[in-house]
Formats: C-alpha cells, structure tokens, sequence
C-alpha cells in the first residue's frame, strides 16, 4: 500500500506524458490507431520496459517492447553498414542538381533514394547547413542512416548469439557522390567504402549554368552569414581568394563571389572523384547541358 502511494502519482504521470505523445503523433500522421502503438525500450530490454508496457495495455495503448533493448538495436544498426549494398552514385561538380534529380527520381519514378544529405540536414559544402535545422548526432544519424536503407531494400544483419547472417539487398539504390563526412557527421567507414567501389554517373554540367544555380540557391541569404561561411573555408581557399570573395558579397556582387568559391569546390571534387580504389567501377560521364531535372532524372532510369 506503501508503494501504491509513491507510485501511483509517478505512474498516472508516465501515461499522462505517453498520451501527449500519442496525440501528436495521431496527427502528424493522420491516424487515431498509430497513435495508440507505443513502442518501449531500456537499455537491455527487460522487467522495466515490460512493466511500463504492461502499464499502458491497462490503459488501451498497444504497446510494444522492443526484443534485446536499444543496446541489441544499436548492434544492428552498426553491422547493417557491412551488407553489400548495389548502389549507384551520382557524381557532379557543385551546382549541378543532384539533390533535385534524385528527388525526382524517388518522386515520378519510385527510384530507391538514399538522401544522404536530408539524413544529415547538411548539404556538405561551407553553406551546407544554411536555412536548415541542427544536425543530428553522430549515433542519431548512423541510426537514421541504417533505418532508411532497411526501408529501401530489406536487407538487415540478424544478430545471434554465435553468428550474424546477412540477407543481401538486390535493391538498387542510388545517393548522392558525397565526402565522409557530411557537416559534423561521418559515413560510416564500411559503408562508405563500399560507396567508392560503386558506379558513378557523372553529370557534365557547364560552368554557367551551375553558378546560376548556387546564386539562385544561396544567394538570397544574408551577407552574414555568407561571409562566415567564406571565413571557415579562409585557409584552404587561400588569404587573396578568400578576400576576393568576402569583398564581393558585401560589395553586393553575389556571383563573382560565388564564381570563386565554384571553381575551388570544383578542384576539391575533381580530386575527391578520381582517388578511388582500384577496384572500383570506372565513371561514366553524361552531358546534359540544356535539360531540365526532370529530364534528366529520365535520362538516369533508363540507364
């Protein structure tokens, strides 16, 4: 009775914090049943998540334990990364486009896309992170990372006691070419390898119409922020360059600026495609000077 006293209070207030977390997940996604589905987990996965879950069926939620806890789901997240995964990459200099390709690719024509970038919430370069939220950490993006390509091709590592069997994917996915690290996060090593032995689609876009693009797509920042974004890059652009392009912004010449910064991101991604292994898969180059994303994300699925 002593314990009905101390608890009881703590337990009306878990299902009080669990229903809040219901309702708003009824509404972003528009359903009362997944609402109710709650998923629990400690560490392990034991008699306090099944106490908990136990609690909420009391109170009409399905609840749901997850088997081994997050300790068993972290294990699979990390062996996920060493499946060998059919990828097709899809390289350019910046300003080609990728990024709206691909979503065209995923959106008119159901390609499997990984959007490593999204993943993120970086898009890779020194303004990679403006006009979007905080990226994740380093274990939420890894976890992200491995539920998006189980989503795409089912593949997954089964982690038993004495052995982990893999399922091979025969999804064919294609991503973005993208360094290791992206912002703050990296691409798992294992992944990340199998990435550079991987077919690239090189898309051969021309200079103009690439910086048309980043002036269109960054240029409406503010110049604050432009200039900080120039400043973190000072050292490997190089004292002149760095100047020249800092002074362009404030002198409200937004595309000699961007002209600069095009062509060293151009020299860095031109080291960056041709430092592959041996084994990897040569690069096929693709004019599409003059064609639309949409056209383009075409021309890629009948690849």
């Amino acid at each position: 009775m002593r314990g009905l006293d101390f608890f009881g209070p703590r337990m009306k207030d878990l299902i009080q914090k669990v229903s809040g977390v219901a309702v708003e997940n009824s509404k972003t996604r528009g359903s009362d049943t997944l609402g109710r589905r709650v998923l629990i987990h400690c560490w392990r996965g034991g008699m306090r998540s099944a106490s908990v879950a136990w609690l909420l069926d009391l109170y009409g939620f399905d609840a749901i334990t997850l088997s081994g806890g997050y300790k068993t789901y972290r294990s699979w997240v990390l062996r996920s990364f060493e499946n060998p995964y059919i990828f097709k990459v899809l390289g350019g200099y910046t300003g080609s486009n990728k990024t709206m390709i691909l979503r065209h690719m995923r959106e008119q024509y159901g390609a499997a896309v990984l959007d490593l970038e999204g993943l993120a919430s970086h898009r890779g370069s020194a303004f990679g992170s403006l006009g979007l939220d905080a990226q994740p950490s380093q274990e939420m993006f890894e976890n992200l990372l491995a539920d998006s390509l189980f989503e795409l091709t089912g593949a997954t590592s089964q982690v038993t006691r004495d052995e982990t069997v893999t399922e091979h994917a025969t999804t064919v996915v294609w991503m973005e070419d993208e360094s290791q690290r992206i912002g703050k996060v990296i691409i798992p090593k294992s992944l990340w390898e199998r990435m550079r032995t991987q077919p690239v689609v090189f898309l051969d876009v021309p200079f103009h119409d690439r910086l048309e693009n980043i002036c269109r797509e960054y240029g409406s920042f503010e110049k604050d922020q432009l200039v900080a974004a120039i400043t973190r890059i000072r050292k490997r652009l190089g004292g002149l360059e760095a100047k020249n392009a800092i002074g362009s912004i404030i002198e409200d010449d937004v595309g000699t600026s961007f002209e600069i910064l095009l062509r060293y991101y151009d020299k860095t991604y031109e080291k960056s495609l041709l430092n592959r292994p041996e084994s990897a898969i040569s690069v096929e180059r693709l004019p599409v000077s003059g064609k639309n994303p949409i056209q383009v994300a075409s021309i890629l699925m009948n690849l």
